[in-house]
């Protein structure tokens, strides 16, 4: 069945938000990202997408939506047809300068973001400052639950929060959150409070 201009923003931000974070967003978080003006509006849009089979949500539960496998896939096709390549023109010294030459060879970022588990999120505060992650920074994530100690990481706090921090297994099933800024302190969790969403690919900066 067709879906109407709103319908389908409304659906597009629940995927999105659904392969950035590895869950899916409240009601709150809808209405907020696509700035609509009341719940009983996410509501409507929801039941309209559940009625038309693109939508399917647990009744009672919070983040519960999941988008229809097949919307998913099409959605996914379509983001990979995008072109990921810029031309590589060389290389340039950051210490003693190096003959510059003229290349014919492309950087493909299709190596990074070509895969339906990678995901960007924006970085907001300075705990990764020493590992030259800055706020305002995007980074390129894996996602995986499978991490070693010292990765940066994703990691899910209580089902609620997301933070950036190295991940350290300590005795006692016990998780150390680190962060890379010598004023603020490690966060030190029992494991089952932490779900790791992903480990860091690639770190983007714009200076404009």
């Amino acid at each position: 069945m067709a879906l109407t201009r709103r319908q389908k923003e409304v659906l597009d931000f629940i995927w999105r938000f659904v392969e950035e974070h590895g869950y899916s967003p409240s009601y709150e978080e809808i209405a907020q990202g696509l700035r609509l003006a009341s719940l009983a509006t996410v509501h409507k849009h929801i039941s309209a997408l559940d009625a038309k089979g693109y939508l399917r949500r647990a009744y009672n539960q919070s983040r519960s939506l999941e988008v229809s496998p097949e919307y998913v896939a099409e959605a996914r096709r379509q983001k990979a047809a995008v072109r990921y390549e810029v031309p590589l023109a060389g290389r340039i010294a950051a210490g003693a300068p190096v003959e510059a030459y003229p290349g014919t060879e492309t950087l493909n970022f299709a190596d990074f973001v070509g895969s339906r588990d990678t995901f960007a999120l924006e970085v907001r505060g300075d705990s990764m400052i020493e590992d030259h992650i800055l706020d305002g920074d995007y980074v390129l994530v894996e996602r995986t639950s499978e991490v070693n100690d010292g990765d940066v990481v994703v990691a899910l706090v209580d089902g609620a929060e997301t933070t950036l921090k190295r991940y350290f297994r300590e005795p006692g099933g016990m998780v150390r959150l680190q962060p890379a800024n010598p004023s603020m302190s490690p966060i030190l969790l029992s494991a089952d409070r932490v779900s790791i969403q992903g480990r860091l690919l690639a770190v983007l900066r714009k200076y404009r």
